[in-house]
């Protein structure tokens, strides 16, 4: 067996077969032989790029790393293919392909599955949701871009990934971050804790402000949160609280006040806009819910009332 066709001893405990069972792939325009999973040797020249790829940047250091790896072990994992339109293209496994190529490889083991554009999109994400080095603006955008795509529910895609929503969700909210907080998140000065801090604020001039003063002081993600609290209520004027029937505050007001404000914090947090908790001493009140343009207020919709649809005449008359 040539060096370029070397699997390393893992594979075979992966796939529990031998190395000779590897075959050469037909032409990737002839019918299906062997079934979903066949495992086959490729070129590395008949494999396209993986369109639905979410990872943008890749380190070069790492991948120089794992081409070593590979020429001293092989390559113990195959790539994960698919036909499409007369070759092959890339399911997952592109840091393995970069890697083999650097180390000077011709061809690779993979295997073939048969899958749709979605089904190829959803495997994408699923592969990269768990790295670590994948930046949280990646997956963000790779869940925005099937969501588009495919038209469907937060829920749904949850339901297909086999993941919380609540991921998805607090995920795709860093898109809605300033290109400056955004830059900085993609090249790890700032967390995606420290982002997700900043949401409540709302406001992109504050939010810039917050993220320069982040890594200036070195802020930890607790004291951005409180400093986050204090910004807006500042703004906002003294604490709301609960009244009597004339107006006036309660007796006790003052604990009250600081429970009605954590309850705010802890709505803005999820909702990441203002919210303002108005409440008479009879225990009735309302919640008013702040948004800034349109677009806000259709995120803050799908939040609030999940697949419920709203009409048109109804979106047109808010």
């Amino acid at each position: 067996m040539t060096k370029q066709r070397r699997l390393g001893r893992g594979l075979e405990a992966l796939l529990g077969g031998r190395h000779d069972a590897v075959r050469t792939a037909p032409p990737a325009d002839t019918p299906p032989v062997g079934g979903d999973n066949a495992l086959v040797q490729l070129s590395v020249y008949e494999v396209d790029a993986n369109p639905f790829q979410p990872r943008r940047d890749f380190n070069d250091d790492e991948i120089n790393t794992l081409a070593e790896s590979i020429r001293q072990h092989g390559m113990v994992q195959p790539i994960v293919v698919r036909r499409h339109e007369g070759r092959y293209q890339l399911i997952s496994g592109e840091r393995r392909l970069r890697a083999a190529i650097k180390a000077g490889w011709s061809d690779v083991a993979a295997k073939i599955l048969e899958a749709d554009d979605q089904r190829v999109a959803e495997l994408a994400i699923v592969e990269n949701l768990q790295r670590k080095d994948l930046n949280p603006l990646e997956k963000a955008a790779s869940f925005q871009a099937y969501l588009q795509k495919y038209g469907c529910t937060q829920d749904e895609l949850a339901g297909r990934l086999q993941i919380d929503r609540s991921t998805i969700a607090n995920l795709i909210r860093l898109l809605e971050l300033p290109e400056a907080v955004q830059r900085a998140v993609r090249s790890g000065t700032l967390s995606q804790g420290h982002a997700r801090a900043l949401l409540p604020l709302g406001d992109e001039r504050e939010q810039t402000a917050f993220c320069e003063r982040i890594g200036r002081e070195g802020l930890s993600v607790r004291a951005t949160e409180q400093l986050v609290q204090e910004t807006i209520r500042a703004a906002d004027g003294p604490p709301l609280g609960i009244v009597d029937g004339e107006g006036r505050p309660r007796r006790g007001a003052a604990a009250v006040n600081h429970q009605v404000a954590s309850l705010e914090q802890e709505l803005r947090t999820a909702l990441g806009t203002k919210v303002d908790i108005r409440q008479s001493a009879k225990g009735r009140g309302r919640i008013v819910i702040h948004f800034t343009s349109h677009d806000e207020f259709e995120r803050l919709r799908h939040l609030l009332a999940g697949d419920a649809a709203v009409s048109a005449p109804q979106r047109e008359a808010i």
